[in-house]
């Protein structure tokens, strides 16, 4: 079933809403003086909790997780979904524990904090490297998948007549995916970009969940509750929360086979890499903390991470049952990542489809926005205003961090386009940030905790992460991904801890004075955050 009027409607009237709202953001009031940098990349400080956690999620979710994660729900199941549901967790440690940290100390950005607790070579690599990932690996990714989501979705994956030429759809999608995210995120900054992440997650939450409904529906045949028993019945299998090493064989992308066990090693899940993976995207990534240090205070960023919580358990019935739902439909597709797309064409009904495409839009949108953001403003505090102009007025820094978004966003259009010469996109992606998360994360831990870091140590780590990495990858090609992450942390954790020794070092005079008072949480916080654990509990016990 392709697209009809009333879609194509809704969509047209999702884009306007969300530019609209991004305008109106970005406008100056009769009387407001020149935007400044506080104001362009921090928001002035002043962003609530539920804006907070509605940007975190819409900067989060993007097409690789409606239809990476649908794919792998169609191929093995719940299992998937621990990505998300450890991630509640892993808000809650990061708001209690890093948060503090980090706004007290003031920062704009990740290697600001680093120079302040380090030196400046510490901050310097690490904000270059960060420049690199993001415009070179997570924008362009982001466009390529959200292009490719496009090219399937809204054109079924033929090419276009446009003036007489032929056109890939790709391009129209990343460039159109682009300029969409551009028009407000960068007039508008921090303050734009997570407004408007408000409006994205309305239509991704509910969207995601009509289709979810409907989906359901369709195999109960009553009700979306019967629905989801009958799935339960008709694929047990596919709610094993824990995998079991050599249970379920999945597609390893070139025509044969692989053992999931190898992305989900079992209970190594719950105690092992995740952790890494989710510590250093969720707490020392300037893509998803930037949020958090707008905040207009300690307990409102807290709040904002422990609603983000919320919906990060909600998400699994927007992104992981569909394609659960695809499998027990027995869905005729020829890859797993074909589950969303599927049931958008063969299930969905006209208009609900338009909502359903407008929810994988605005996820995509909200991503490259978020992206966007943080690469400007990196490139303006810890690149332009440390080493080429000091001095710089307000103004010109904020000129200077819309001008580096549009430049990264230039780039990152031919990049995004050559990503489809690139077997398993996605999944190299993944292990690239799996080889970066476990060296930045210990430099990060043992810099809030250990007075007697040092600079050196977190330069060793930080080449160690990729040493490590390498070694056990080449020497030990068995060991699941996940598992190689922990390993690699403790092992640049070791690194710093000799370094130090060798340093003969005391405890340095930029080391955090820590205090109970600190990482004190409000009452409601810590029912919220009971609340999520007892849900993680019951989770796992139902499904292990």
């Amino acid at each position: 079933m392709s697209f009809q009027t009333i879609d194509y409607v809704i969509l047209v009237a999702y884009i306007v809403i969300i530019v609209g709202v991004g305008l109106w953001v970005t406008r100056r009031k009769k009387g407001e003086g020149e935007r400044d940098a506080a104001d362009y990349f921090i928001a002035s400080k002043s962003l609530s909790w539920w804006v907070i956690g509605t940007s975190l999620i819409a900067s989060n979710i993007s097409a690789e997780q409606f239809i990476a994660m649908s794919g792998s729900g169609f191929a093995l199941g719940m299992g998937i979904a621990s990505y998300e549901f450890m991630a509640a967790a892993t808000l809650i440690i990061v708001a209690v524990f890093f948060l503090p940290i980090f706004l007290k100390s003031g920062i704009y950005t990740m290697p600001q904090f680093l120079e302040q607790r380090y030196d400046g070579r510490v901050k310097s690599v690490m904000a270059i490297f960060w420049l690199v990932v993001f415009v070179f690996v997570n924008l362009s990714s982001i466009l390529y998948l959200g292009a490719l989501t496009v090219k399937n979705v809204l054109f079924a994956g033929q090419n276009v007549l446009i003036g007489g030429m032929v056109v890939d759809p790709l391009w129209i999608g990343i460039i159109g995916l682009g300029l969409l995210a551009a028009s407000f995120a960068i007039g508008g900054g921090l303050k734009a970009v997570a407004v408007t992440d408000v409006v994205q997650v309305i239509f991704l939450i509910g969207g995601g969940l009509v289709t979810s409904y409907v989906a359901l529906k369709t195999l109960g045949g009553t009700s979306a509750i019967d629905g989801f028993i009958k799935l339960t019945k008709v694929a047990p299998e596919h709610f094993d929360m824990i995998l079991t090493e050599g249970k379920t064989m999945i597609s390893d992308g070139n025509g044969g086979v692989k053992d999931a066990y190898m992305d989900l090693p079992g209970i190594s899940v719950l105690l092992g890499g995740m952790w890494v993976a989710n510590l250093y995207y969720w707490g020392c990534n300037q893509f998803i903390i930037q949020r958090a240090l707008a905040a207009k205070s300690v307990g409102e960023a807290q709040k904002g991470l422990v609603f983000a919580g919320f919906l990060k358990l909600l998400l699994p019935l927007i992104v992981v049952i569909p394609g659960i739902v695809a499998f027990a439909l027995n869905a005729d597709i020829a890859k797993s990542d074909e589950a969303y797309p599927w049931l958008l064409y063969n299930i969905v009904p006209t208009g609900i489809k338009g909502l359903a495409f407008a929810a994988l839009v605005a996820a995509i949108v909200g991503a490259v926005a978020g992206m966007l953001n943080s690469i400007s403003t990196i490139f303006t505090m810890d690149i332009y205003q440390s080493y080429v102009n000091k001095q710089a007025s307000q103004r010109k820094l904020v000129l200077v961090g819309r001008l580096s978004a549009a430049v990264a966003l230039l780039v990152a259009f031919p990049i995004a386009i050559m990503l489809q010469n690139l077997d398993q996109a996605f999944q190299f992606i993944q292990e690239f940030t799996g080889f970066v998360s476990p060296g930045a994360l210990a430099i990060f831990l043992l810099g809030f905790f250990w007075k007697k870091a040092t600079a050196n140590g977190a330069l060793l780590a930080a080449i160690g992460t990729f040493v490590f990495s390498l070694m056990l990858k080449w020497s030990v090609p068995e060991l699941p991904f996940m598992d190689r992450m922990g390993i690699v942390f403790l092992l640049c954790c070791a690194v710093m801890v000799v370094s130090a020794f060798l340093e003969r070092s005391k405890d340095s005079r930029k080391s955090i004075e820590l205090s109970s008072d600190l990482f004190g949480t409000s009452r409601g916080f810590k029912v919220a955050s009971a609340i999520i654990v007892v849900a993680l509990v019951a989770i796992y016990t139902v499904w292990w």
